[in-house]
């Protein structure tokens, strides 16, 4: 009998090097699992990073008074355990050897232009505003419109629940700008403002809106390292903007209510002098302006308010709501303080809300959610 040719060593080697691929793509990544952040059922969380090779590595969060030293463990894992913590949103960071890196095994990044950030979410045992709950759900997109000297300019519009089914009502519309050095996604990966909405929509407390969150920066013409937003460059090339080719594009694409009596805006930070700078001085466009520790000089009081300071009377017939929020510990409180006095001279009607804390996005939260159910009654 005879026997047949054995196969060629290369047929073996091939197939041993395709066994041990799928050996390995059957296994977990090199190294231990790392899971992070992890939130207990009491509040306290432990936030963990891989680096074998780090010298220090320290705990940076918003909820902490100074960054916490991490624990190296026998497999190179830094971790730490803090808290409980006030059920909220918080940014963190890791500070590995002196450099500040998000945390690379959590998914939900802070957009920013400045930072590298993540993002942890402690609910606790009751929903808060902006905890996503079984409520219908509007839908946040993501879309461009065109400015000559800006080219492709991004805008994140949200529109409520039944806005799709519905395609005979035209909504109010509220414009929120983010703060400098966030993005136009901020307000809504950050400042959760949709999940914020659905929520008040559902249970009767705000009026259903379309919100529109564009890019503050009149960038190219103006650098990303410029600065605030509210600095004059930038106020005047963003004005441009937005008057010219936000506000026209969002009116020809969604249904939206035209009248000043149904456009709002809100903003925070230099966003939030961008608003009192458009909505102060086009009032018959806005009757709702909405300052959420906004970005301001003393020095720039009058040239930035010139049409609301010149007729104090009127700007109170106009408005029909003024709001100005800001935290006790805000490092703009003490210019903001001095701004609500000159309005007070001036007898120019406003709201105010002195809340705790400082210049974070949690104060955001708050004070979207308090003026949201104001806004369109």
């Amino acid at each position: 009998m005879t026997m047949s040719n054995p196969l060629p060593l290369r047929f073996w080697l091939v197939s041993l090097l395709l066994c041990l691929s799928r050996l390995a793509l059957a296994q977990p990544p090199g190294g231990p699992t790392v899971v992070s952040p992890q939130v207990h059922p009491d509040n306290t969380v432990t936030f963990r990073y891989l680096a074998p090779n780090a010298k220090d590595v320290k705990l940076n969060a918003q909820f902490e008074k100074s960054p916490l030293p991490m624990t190296k463990d026998a497999q190179g894992v830094w971790s730490v355990t803090t808290g409980p913590v006030k059920p909220d949103m918080y940014p963190y960071s890791f500070q590995v050897d002196g450099i500040s890196v998000a945390d690379p095994r959590n998914p939900a990044i802070f957009p920013n232009e400045g930072f590298q950030n993540s993002l942890v979410d402690i609910t606790g045992t009751t929903p808060l505003v902006h905890t996503i709950r079984n409520v219908p759900h509007g839908t946040v997109s993501y879309r461009y419109y065109t400015s000559p000297e800006l080219g492709q300019r991004p805008v994140v519009v949200y529109t409520p629940p039944g806005y799709e089914t519905d395609t005979k009502t035209a909504y109010p519309v509220l414009y929120l700008l983010h703060g400098t050095t966030d993005l136009e996604e901020t307000w809504t990966k950050v400042g959760r403002a949709n999940i914020i909405l659905d929520n008040l929509i559902a249970e009767g407390k705000a009026k259903p809106m379309i919100i529109v969150m564009p890019y503050g920066r009149a960038y190219p013409v103006i650098s990303k390292s410029s600065g605030s937003l509210r600095n004059w460059d930038n106020l005047q090339a963003f004005k441009k903007d937005f008057l010219g080719n936000l506000m026209p594009f969002v009116e020809q694409n969604y249904r939206v209510k035209k009248d000043k009596d149904s456009r709002a805006i809100a903003g925070f930070s230099g966003g939030g002098g961008e608003t009192l700078y458009l909505g102060l001085n086009n009032p018959d466009l806005f009757s709702w302006v909405c300052g959420f520790a906004p970005g301001m000089l003393k020095e720039e009081f009058d040239r930035n308010n010139a049409t609301a300071f010149a007729n104090p009377a009127q700007t109170n017939q106009r408005l029909k709501l003024f709001w100005i929020g800001v935290g006790k510990e805000d490092m703009l409180y003490p210019v903001i303080n001095d701004y609500l006095k000159v309005l007070d001279e001036k007898k120019i009607k406003h709201e105010t809300l002195i809340s705790d804390g400082g210049h974070t996005w949690m104060n955001c939260k708050l004070y979207l959610s308090t003026i949201a159910q104001k806004l369109f009654q």
